[in-house]
């Protein structure tokens, strides 16, 4: 099992941006329960993520469902935290325990035993999602978006209710983000529309020990700590 060492700068900035952000969060009930966060990151992490060179894929298809391009996603994977300074400080920060016991108090979600998942999207004109649920194995979800300007308006998460209809959309300022628990409950996608420029965001999970795709993982052989 991999030991981290003890949170550097970078790491401790980041940990304290997102812990003040989620003691303002503003929480919602219809048609699931959601709940929406302002600064999520310091801004220079944010600057610095938005601006890895990292390229877009080539080849995309859009098919409503990332999955159809599963070898060509980007993860803040081990290759990437040994390349990149701010990929490993925002993976170090979200393994945390200050972070994972703060998201079980604030949120509700039970993340004993998971491991950390974080990729790295870069959505262009064309890319869809369809109204869904994200699988079981799944124990928590937020979408960090990433987007200036112009470029960030209109581009939040679409939220469905039961019967898939649409119910209405999370904001996509800079550095803002919408966390949910996933559930058969939980239906959310991204209706067709237009994208200027290109889309970026992230996404972070914490998964169950069955994930298959180890690789993707941001601490394959380390789980976070939930709570006692």
């Amino acid at each position: 099992m991999t030991v981290l060492p003890p949170a550097d700068a970078p790491t401790r900035a980041i940990q304290a941006a997102f812990l003040a952000s989620l003691a303002r969060i503003a929480r919602k009930t219809d048609p699931y329960r959601y709940w929406l966060l302002e600064n999520v990151l310091p801004a220079e992490a944010a600057a610095a993520i938005v601006d890895l060179p990292i390229a877009r894929p080539d080849g995309l298809v859009f098919s409503g469902r990332r999955e159809t391009n599963n070898a060509r996603r980007r993860y803040f994977d081990e290759p990437a935290r040994r390349e990149f300074p701010v990929v490993r400080a925002c993976a170090e920060a979200f393994q945390s325990p200050e972070i994972v016991a703060a998201i079980e108090r604030e949120i509700g979600a039970d993340l004993a035993g998971t491991n950390l998942r974080i990729e790295y999207c870069q959505d262009a004109d064309g890319f869809w999602l369809e109204p869904h649920a994200d699988i079981p194995v799944k124990r928590f979800t937020m979408s960090l978006y990433l987007c200036r300007g112009e470029e960030a308006i209109d581009m939040g998460t679409d939220i469905y209710d039961r019967g898939k209809n649409w119910v209405g959309r999370a904001p996509s300022d800079f550095n803002s983000a919408m966390i949910f628990i996933p559930s058969p409950e939980a239906i959310h996608g991204f209706a067709p529309r237009p994208i200027k420029g290109v889309r970026k965001s992230l996404i972070v999970n914490y998964v169950m020990p069955e994930w298959r795709n180890r690789h993707e993982l941001a601490f394959p052989e380390t789980p976070v700590r939930g709570a006692a």
